[in-house]
Order: C-alpha cells, then sequence, then structure tokens
C-alpha cells in the first residue's frame, strides 16, 4: 500500500474507534555519511527509518500522540488506541487543533536522482578529492581531522482528518571538511562546507581550497590586548549567532516569556541594514518543502525589515492563540514527535556592499573566522560571551592573525551597531548570511 493511502486508512480507523480530530504522518527516511581521514575511510554508515507517528485531539482540545516504526496495519490499530489513551492524561486547550487544506500549488522539483544513482565509491571519492584539495592548496596542511560525503532522502505523506491530504518527496547531498594547519608546534583548523539539492553542484575542490586555507589563515595566531575596535563577522560565524536569535522569535517562546522579542513587534531590533527572512519555498533551499510538518503550505516570511521586527515564527497552534495566520513553521524532524516550531531557510539578506569595499574601510578591527562557546549563549535574553579567532585589518589590510580573545554582549545591542552588510550571501545548510560589519565592540584579550 502507498504511504498517503496507508495514511489515509489510519485517520479512518481513528474516527472508527472514537477520535475526534486525528493526523497521521508517515515518514520513510535514508542516509549515507562517508567519512574520510587522512587517505582513510574511518566511517561509512548507511541508515533507514521508516514510520508513523498519530497524533489525536479531543473535542475539549486534550493531545495524545504515539508512534511506531511498525507501519502493519495491525500494528498501526496498537498506534491510534496508545494515542487516544494519551489523550485521556493531557490538560485541555481549545488552541489544540489542527491545519485545513491550504493550496499546495508546488512546482519545485526537491530530489535529484543522480545523488541515488551515483555509487558509493564514487561518493567516497568525494571525499577523498575534499582531503586532497586541502593539501594541494597549503602544503602546511599535514593532517585532516575528517572529510565527509553525506546525502539523505526521504518521503512524506500527511493526512489529517479536515481532508488534508498530501505526499512528497526530497533530498540533498553535501560535503564538508575539518582540515590541521601545522607549522612547527603551531596547529590550526579550518573548516568548510558545501549542501546541495544538486549532486552535480558538489564541489569538493573548493571545499577543500576554503579549509586549508581557512586553517592557514590563522598559522602564528596570537593573542592581542583587550580594545575596541571594529568587528567584522565571516558569513559562517554570522549564522553561528542565529541560535541565540532564532530561540526568540519562536511565538511559544513569546508566549512562555522566553523571548528578548516580546512585545517588540513594530519596534527597531537591529540596524536599518538588517533584514532577516524564513523562505520554505526558496528555491534550491535544503529546507525548502511543500508544507510543514502539520501540513500547512511553505511560505516567505519577514522576520526583521529594515531593522523592524515584523512578527514571530507560527505553527498552527500559536497562530489561533494569536489571531493571526499560521507562518508554515510547524517543523517536525521525526515520526517520532510533534511538529514544534523552527525555521526552514533562514537568513540576512544581502546588503549593497561588496566585502572588499567593507574591508578596506577598516581602519582598525577584527575580521572573526571562528567563534567558540556559542552553546553558553542565553537565547532569552540575548546575552553572549564566546571565544574568537580571525585576523586583525588595519587600514582595509589583513595583518596579523589573532586567537585567544574574547567578544561579549547581546545579540540586540550586536545588530543594532551594524555599519555595513555584504553582498555575499552564503548558505550553510539551511542558514545563511553575508558578511557584516559591527562599528565598535571591546574584544578582550591578555
Amino acid at each position: 500500500m502507498q504511504y498517503l493511502e496507508l495514511a489515509k486508512q489510519a485517520v479512518k480507523e481513528a474516527r472508527k474507534v472514537g477520535a475526534n480530530a486525528t493526523e497521521a504522518y508517515i515518514l520513510d527516511a535514508k542516509s549515507l555519511q562517508v567519512e574520510v581521514a587522512n587517505e582513510n575511510v574511518e566511517t561509512l554508515k548507511f541508515s533507514e527509518d521508516t514510520g508513523i507517528g498519530i497524533r489525536v485531539i479531543s473535542a475539549e482540545g486534550r493531545v495524545g500522540f504515539a508512534f511506531s516504526t511498525n507501519i502493519e496495519p495491525n500494528s498501526i490499530k496498537t498506534v491510534i488506541d496508545q494515542a487516544i489513551a494519551n489523550s485521556h492524561n493531557t490538560f485541555a486547550d481549545r488552541f489544540n487543533t489542527l491545519p485545513l487544506p491550504h493550496s499546495t500549488e508546488f512546482g519545485m522539483n526537491l530530489l535529484d536522482p543522480a545523488i541515488a544513482a551515483a555509487g558509493v565509491e564514487e561518493k567516497i571519492e568525494l571525499a577523498k578529492r575534499v582531503e586532497m584539495a586541502a593539501r594541494r592548496t597549503q602544503r602546511c596542511i599535514k593532517r585532516t581531522e575528517r572529510c565527509v560525503y553525506e546525502d539523505a532522502e526521504y518521503g512524506v505523506a500527511l493526512v489529517n482528518s479536515n481532508d488534508l491530504a498530501i505526499q512528497y518527496r526530497s533530498g540533498y547531498c553535501g560535503l564538508y571538511g575539518v582540515v590541521l594547519a601545522e607549522e612547527d608546534s603551531d596547529v590550526q583548523t579550518g573548516m568548510a562546507l558545501n549542501f546541495t539539492r544538486s549532486y552535480s553542484e558538489l564541489s569538493p575542490e573548493d571545499v577543500g581550497r576554503e579549509a586549508a586555507e581557512d586553517a592557514a589563515l590563522l598559522i602564528g595566531a596570537k593573542s592581542i590586548g583587550t580594545t575596541r575596535a571594529a568587528l567584522v563577522l565571516s558569513p559562517y560565524v554570522v549564522t553561528n549567532f542565529f541560535s541565540v536569535l532564532i530561540p526568540s522569535l519562536s511565538a511559544d517562546a513569546v508566549h512562555k516569556g522566553r523571548s528578548l522579542f516580546k512585545n517588540k513587534v513594530g519596534t527597531k531590533v537591529a540596524s536599518s541594514l538588517i533584514s532577516l527572512f524564513d523562505d520554505g519555498l526558496m528555491s534550491g533551499g535544503i529546507a525548502t518543502a511543500p508544507i510543514d510538518g502539520e501540513g500547512v503550505s511553505s511560505q516567505h516570511t519577514e522576520l526583521i525589515a529594515d531593522g523592524v521586527l515584523k512578527g514571530y515564527l507560527h505553527n498552527s497552534y500559536t497562530a489561533l492563540k494569536d489571531n493571526v495566520s499560521s507562518t508554515g513553521n510547524g517543523v517536525r524532524h521525526s515520526f517520532k514527535g510533534m511538529p514544534e516550531i523552527g525555521p526552514t531557510n533562514i537568513f540576512i539578506s544581502a546588503g549593497k556592499t561588496s566585502r572588499q569595499q567593507l574591508l578596506h574601510e577598516v581602519k582598525d578591527g577584527f575580521y572573526v573566522t571562528n567563534v567558540m562557546g556559542m552553546h553558553t549563549a542565553n537565547p532569552i535574553s540575548g546575552d553572549f560571551s564566546v571565544g574568537a579567532s580571525g585576523i586583525w585589518i588595519k587600514n582595509g589590510e589583513f595583518t596579523q592573525a589573532v586567537r585567544g580573545v574574547a567578544i561579549a554582549g547581546n545579540i540586540v545591542d550586536l545588530l543594532s551597531e551594524v555599519d555595513a552588510v555584504g553582498d555575499d550571501l552564503r548558505f550553510f545548510g539551511s542558514q545563511g548570511a553575508p558578511t557584516i560589519r559591527i562599528s565598535q565592540i571591546t574584544i578582550s584579550g591578555n
């Protein structure tokens, strides 16, 4: 039986045994990961995961959920019974609801057949080419921590008792490399990655070269004295700060008082040069899909426009609670859990200044290529204190490599001090950013 038909049968069965609103979500996923280090294949891992999640909502708004990796009809009946039983132990909440069918016009192909057609040996070779390219680019690259090829393909079938029924297949592939530059006793790490939906767009040579250059740039790095100077963040480093920023854009976090953006819609929260978007319909986006994890059509959402907060990310629950439309951000990472609010393809839009010009205008500043300890940042307050490494800028030129320094502050203050945004928007998986420059910040050194 096709997955969509199986999901339809599950909803019918649930209704037959007394369930009120019912949703069946089937996920069929498979993935491959190849890890190479120093010309040896260290890991070759293939995994498959198929299962069904059943969500029921009583007339009073009590939610019950259960799942199984067994999608045989008899097993699904057991899952339905368990979901109904679980609903008896949850609180009633009238905002718990299932979405109605939306327009699902979606013309994008999300699955490149070339990914599955390529053999494992060819994919191993791609990972090895990352390593070889790194060694060719910089003679100081003596070892690699890991060079990885990975891909994933998955199918989703989603049906609910509001006559919503949709299925789609999707996939992506990617390369990343972590390499070590060594000179005497100085060892520095460099990293680069390339994730795409198109197999032909993989570029192991570019990934290897970028990782090698990232590592070599820091050879001879040393700490500096504490100072105030301009701060330039590479696109990758900017996306590191998303772990502080994005949680506060969730309507659920706002409702729970865990967002620094509570009651801030319509107010300025960043420099007028900053615009932030979430786009579940972006062509080629790793997180692009026709629907979110509960069946709401994906869309383009303006979160911050010219520094002004425009709104939050919503699923069906928070949207009903706030009397707004869902933004299609009820994301679902597995059949083993219910939808939760999360981003799709989220990015700071490109500015109009070239990276070269942005750097040229810096008289005294710090170009950051790596930050450490971002997991310690507080997404509720927006406060952060992270270690940083990179290279010092003097009169628009790179001079001394720097490490062993720290930058601290608040994410809103940081974004408010942005005085230049590059035109070099890049994506790292589903998160994207250009180079940005902060006018001045304290850099804590020795």
